[in-house]
């Protein structure tokens, strides 16, 4: 069992599926970011594709808390009842940070407008939004310019989804508030009808049992952690805090591939960045190139591969 550090405040969920070169760069560039002693990663990994590659990456992080992907909701929820600091950070395994914020303001932000701030962001920044038509109010914390919008009246896809698993902290008693709002809560529904339970595969062969478990609150994947539960926030926008917190653009998706079919993601890359020929390349010694990242900074939360460079160990 990991010891928590009296400095951790974050626990950072980080969920990877055949992507070994993308997850090294997620850690390598949240580590350069931010302090090591700030964080407890939690990684929630599924067993598919490039066990050994994993393996040895996970060599190197030795004090990340690494979950074998089982049945996704039940091991996200084990990994939520774990969690014993203030905040929590998602992460998504092509995320990449090129940029912080000092903690002491994203602290301060949460404690002087705990009423209405939703969460702390690092995917945007005034320079970012500027042609988005959102109203921006800009406040101070520890003595610092932040920013604020108010989520419920986004004029983008990305300023109207609040809820989100690349880059935004929230707080771990707001993340349980929210995946309990979304569940059905009664004990006997959860017993007779989880995901692999005799009834449900019976039910199946009636009704989409996707569509069922849904309707429990049950998820299957990030995709539909993240999706169903910002749409379950937008449908009761008036019952949660209203604002979302930023200083400047840190992260961004760097999307090449795609690694879930069951949700359509978009990607900007060809047969060189397939997971195959990135993980042929990350046994050869290859990984992403982070300073290029800081060096060609990507102006939006995601990007494509313009930002996508390999280099040699």
């Amino acid at each position: 069992m990991h010891e928590l550090k009296e400095t951790t405040m974050i626990s950072n969920i980080v969920f990877t599926k055949n992507r070994p070169l993308q997850l090294d760069a997620y850690l390598r560039s949240l580590y350069r970011f931010f302090p090591g002693e700030l964080f407890r990663t939690y990684i929630l990994y599924k067993v598919e594709l490039f066990e050994k590659e994993y393996e040895r990456l996970f060599d190197s992080y030795s004090d990340c808390v690494i979950i074998r992907e089982t049945d996704f909701h039940s091991d996200f929820l084990e990994i939520l009842n774990r969690v014993d600091t203030k905040y929590i950070l998602f992460g998504i395994d092509d995320v990449v940070f090129y940029d912080s914020v000092e903690f002491s303001l994203i602290d301060e932000t949460f404690d002087k407008h705990a009423d209405d701030i939703f969460g702390f962001t690092l995917r945007f920044s005034p320079e970012s939004l500027k042609d988005s038509n959102d109203v921006i109010t800009n406040i101070q914390a520890a003595g610092q310019n932040v920013y604020r919008l108010d989520w419920r009246n986004g004029r983008t896809s990305h300023t109207r989804y609040p809820f989100e698993l690349c880059a935004t902290i929230y707080s771990s008693e707001f993340v349980q508030r929210i995946i309990s709002g979304t569940m059905n809560n009664n004990s006997l529904i959860k017993m007779l009808f989880s995901p692999s339970c005799f009834l449900t595969k019976m039910l199946g062969k009636i009704i989409s049992t996707r569509s069922f478990l849904k309707s429990l609150g049950y998820f299957f994947s990030p995709n539909t952690l993240e999706s169903w539960n910002c749409r379950w926030c937008q449908n009761h926008s008036n019952q949660l805090p209203g604002f979302l917190y930023f200083q400047k653009l840190c992260a961004s998706a760097i999307q090449v591939n795609m690694v879930n079919t069951s949700t359509v993601n978009t990607f900007n890359g060809d047969d060189q960045y397939t997971v195959e020929a990135l993980n042929s390349k990350y046994k050869n010694g290859f990984n992403l190139d982070i300073d290029f990242v800081i060096n060609n900074k990507p102006t939006a939360p995601a990007c494509g591969r313009e930002h996508f460079r390999l280099t040699k160990k």
